[in-house]
Order: structure tokens, then C-alpha cells, then sequence
């Protein structure tokens, strides 16, 4: 079995798109900002959030994504992953096929789509959290601009049927 990771900065549609994602895969989802907000490792401090928070919400999650993988079910993490660190750890601490992709749009479309969400950000940790993402890119790089989810969908399930073959 595999798991997929959906990264991107703020604003890009990575929940919207995991979720669709989730349906049509019947996968397990499971949100980092869900879990670091819940135990409370949200905190920003400097250049945003430790990577060291970002690793206690990775071992919060792995014993129920290594027990969903084993049982042949696909799950979905859905986050930023703007610390290598947080990524480093999650694919060295589940040893299973895996598919990474980096979710892009110009500022100016997560500013627009930031302000549609139930949970609003501001424009500068929309920035800032862009600026820290937009640094390295891993995976499969897909640029959402002018796409709908369902495409985006579409996209990341033709790469997944692709690679396993």
C-alpha cells in the first residue's frame, strides 16, 4: 500500500484537494494542521513553526497511519511540510511507497482563495508561509492556477496509476 502527501503553502487548496482525494482513493485522511492545532504545537516562533513541533505531531499520527498502511489502506497527510525535517522524518519512519506532491499558485490566488475559508489567515502568514514552502519543492510539482479540484484530482491519480505500473 502507499501514502500520499499533499504539500503547499496556505491558500493553495491541499485540504480541499486531500479531501476530494480522500473520496476517490477511499483513503484515510489525516490534516497536520488538525493535529498540531489539537495538541497545541501551532506556535510560531521566528521563521514560523520548529521543526521539532512538527515531529511531535508526526509521531502523534504514525501509529495509526502505519496500522491503516498495513491493513492495505491508502492514507492521505495533508500540511504545508515546509520543515524537511517534518518530511524527513515521516519517510524515514514509514517504511512504505509513497507519492509526494507540491501544490503551487501565484500569492495573489491564496490570498483570494484565504478569504473564502471558514478559518481566515492573514495576508502576512499567507506570505509567510509561501515564502518557507516555496523554497524547496519535493515531488511532483502541480500548479493549481485555473484549475478546478477535481482536475487537480484528476492530475495526482494519473501520476499515482502511472508510477505503480
Amino acid at each position: 500500500m502507499f501514502f500520499v502527501i499533499i504539500r503547499g503553502p496556505a491558500g493553495v487548496g491541499k485540504s480541499s484537494i486531500a479531501r476530494e482525494l480522500e473520496n476517490e482513493l477511499r483513503a484515510n485522511y489525516i490534516s497536520f494542521d488538525e493535529v498540531m492545532s489539537k495538541h497545541h504545537l501551532d506556535m510560531i516562533e521566528g521563521d514560523g513553526i520548529s521543526t521539532d513541533n512538527f515531529i511531535k505531531a508526526n509521531n502523534l499520527i504514525l501509529e495509526e497511519a502505519k496500522k491503516n498502511l498495513k491493513k492495505g489502506n491508502i492514507v492521505i497527510f495533508d500540511g504545508c511540510f515546509y520543515r524537511e525535517g517534518q518530511l524527513n522524518h515521516l519517510l524515514e519512519n514509514l517504511p512504505f511507497k509513497n507519492y509526494i506532491f507540491t501544490l503551487k499558485a501565484p500569492i495573489e490566488i491564496c490570498f483570494k482563495r484565504n478569504n473564502s475559508r471558514s478559518r481566515i489567515m492573514s495576508e502576512q502568514a499567507i506570505k509567510e508561509v509561501h515564502s518557507l514552502v516555496s523554497k524547496k519543492d519535493f515531488g511532483k510539482i502541480i500548479d493549481t492556477t485555473g484549475k478546478s479540484k477535481k482536475e487537480v484530482v484528476k492530475e495526482i491519480i494519473g501520476i499515482i496509476n502511472e508510477r505503480s505500473n
